[in-house]
């Protein structure tokens, strides 16, 4: 391990030494700071090789030295990180192996310690609270709101929960143990409770006066919910009317009536597409009865979308997706393994194809050079249409009414495609071997082939995502696997099938 991780009151003196200021937000200054922290630690792996090399020195003066060099590097470290967004500090966290992490960590400033755990992945967030004793992870969930104590819970012992739920007021209570009871990807177990409701038969300024009364607006408040006695819903008053209409005027006169609602047991999936295709900021969430329970908001959308797409990119090779980048050698090898055996099995078989036409590829050696064209063609379409098949069928645009309208498109791009690009192979086929007596049966084969072998890899890439979801799994669950090992065999099939029939 480069560095030694400190103790508490290290952590205080770096803390001290850190320059306190707002987050800063930059596209490219995570990376930045995540070059220099590296820097910052190779330094002082090559301080220590260096005071080691010497051999002049006690080991009590080389210690010295090396302690003295080490806070100093904790320090400019503490100063990288202290005017980092909390997402900045995650995806830096994410990046460094597990030594190098518990450092950073423990120069994280301890109120910013809850809204990393927020950011990072499962896998890294039970490494850094592993690290972190009863009374700090107390003071981190101390720094959150109800829904954001919610999606930490599974995570924490049940002792800090207790304690943590101790510290909360009976309303904030209740709305943890709500948001706890709703499924882990439903709208419920993301919805955020502080919401700003007035009722219809207010005027602006009343509505004015309220407003600064609050210390502050919830963040991205873009609308003000209108709610009766019974707090059921009745409509939404947009912020920018507040600003510049006519205090006199009422909240029922200037307020909208059509606004989108989800329930909290509804898809976040399905509320993302909503948000997406309505271009919302935020939406009420209503329970059976209309009564307004919280909100939804634009950047918890953002998460479901890219949570959503890392699972599938993952899903498509047998992966997880909550992984650490830096975890066990040993999990990750066993975590692959399903898939690897698979794979393995699959191409035996596809050997075996190969097998069978021995003969034919002895008595034509051409052949063996030709092969790989023809299978990695039909791969390569099939991952084309499986790709805009899965995205499809993800965004609920793949219905039964349509799914036949689909086929037939997708079967007539890959005979287009067929046609065209097997008369090219077949054409390149017949030139590079012309002056051989097989040429023209060679080009033949290859056009055939490999027309063939495109609508097979279309086809595949349709059936096999339909087929998964008809059998309620997810369509990107190891498709990538299923589909290498089909266009696979079958274009050894069709090309060496064809062979020997014209040889």
């Amino acid at each position: 391990m480069p560095l030694q991780a400190r103790d508490h009151d290290d952590k205080k003196q770096a803390a001290t030494a850190a320059v306190a200021s707002v987050p800063v937000r930059e596209p490219e200054l995570a990376s930045r700071a995540l070059a220099r922290i590296q820097q910052c630690i190779e330094k002082a792996e090559d301080q220590r090789l260096k005071v080691t090399a010497t051999g002049a020195l006690s080991n009590d003066q080389e210690s010295e030295i090396r302690n003295s060099f080490t806070l100093h590097v904790k320090a400019e470290i503490a100063k990288i990180l202290a005017p980092l967004h909390p997402a900045d500090i995650a995806y830096i966290l994410e990046a460094l192996p597990p030594d190098e992490r518990l450092i950073v960590w423990d120069l994280v400033r301890n109120q910013q310690d809850g809204e990393v755990l927020l950011e990072v992945n499962d896998a890294v967030r039970e490494t850094l609270l592993e690290a972190m004793d009863r009374e700090e992870m107390v003071d981190a969930m101390e720094t959150l709101d109800t829904d954001e104590i919610a999606d930490l819970v599974e995570d924490l012992p049940p002792d800090v929960v207790a304690e943590v739920q101790e510290g909360l007021s009976s309303q904030e209570r209740a709305q943890l143990r709500a948001a706890m009871s709703y499924p882990e990807e439903s709208v419920g177990a993301r919805m955020d409770f502080e919401i700003v409701s007035v009722q219809e038969g207010q005027s602006l300024e009343a509505v004015f006066r309220y407003l600064r009364s609050l210390d502050e607006l919830p963040e991205l408040t873009d609308m003000i919910f209108v709610v009766d006695r019974q707090q059921k819903l009745k409509g939404a008053l947009p912020v920018s009317r507040i600003l510049i209409s006519d205090p006199e005027r009422t909240v029922k006169e200037l307020m909208k009536s059509d606004v989108l609602t989800l329930n909290p047991l509804d898809d976040a999936s399905d509320a993302a597409q909503a948000f997406e295709r309505y271009d919302l900021v935020s939406a009420p969430v209503v329970d059976e009865t209309g009564r307004l329970i919280g909100r939804l908001t634009v950047d918890e959308v953002m998460d479901v979308i890219r949570e959503s797409g890392d699972e599938d990119a993952y899903a498509a090779v047998g992966l997880s997706d909550e992984q650490d980048l830096f975890g066990s050698v040993w999990e990750a090898a066993k975590s692959r393994w399903i898939w690897l055996g698979l794979n393995l099995c699959t191409a035996f078989f596809a050997s075996r194809v190969i097998s069978c036409f021995e003969d034919t590829i002895s008595r034509v050696v051409a052949l063996a050079t030709l092969l790989p064209i023809v299978a990695g063609i039909a791969g390569n379409t099939g991952n084309q249409t499986l790709t805009l098949l899965v995205r499809s069928i993800a965004m609920g645009q793949v219905t039964q009414a349509n799914r036949s309208d689909l086929f037939k498109k997708e079967l007539c791009v890959a005979i287009i495609n067929g046609l065209i690009w097997g008369v090219i192979a077949g054409l390149a086929a017949w030139l590079l071997y012309a002056d051989s007596d097989v040429g023209m049966k060679l080009g033949m084969v290859m056009f055939l082939a490999m027309m063939l072998n495109i609508v097979v890899g279309a086809l595949v890439g349709l059936i096999v995502p339909m087929a998964l979801k008809h059998f309620d799994r997810d369509p990107a669950v190891g498709s990538s696997v299923l589909l290498t090992f089909i266009t696979d065999s079958g274009g050894f099939l069709i090309f060496l099938g064809l062979a020997a029939f014209f040889f």
